[in-house]
């Protein structure tokens, strides 16, 4: 299967939903290229701001993605590169 290259961007509102949000990350971990991670206040809400990069084949990262958007207070995006390396 063709690997697809990705972004997968977090925004973590609900800090209950971290461990587990590093949990799936740590299980995606041959997959990730990169992370980047930005805690962030705004008046009295502390958020955090989570990039991952990712060279995995496209159902693999919708899983991740889709896993990581049914965290409560956990929202997600991915952006797809065009393009794509050899797969597993």
């Amino acid at each position: 299967m063709e690997n697809r290259i990705a972004v997968i961007s977090i925004i973590v509102e609900n800090t209950e939903s971290v461990e587990t949000l590093n949990g799936y990350l740590h299980e995606y971990g041959a997959y990730i290229i990169g992370r980047m991670g930005l805690p962030y206040q705004t008046g009295d809400k502390r958020i955090h701001i989570i990039s991952i990069a990712v060279d995995a084949p496209q159902d693999k990262i919708a899983a991740l993605s889709g896993r990581v958007g049914k965290l409560p207070g956990v929202s997600v995006k991915t952006a797809y590169s065009n393009v794509t390396s050899d797969g597993e």
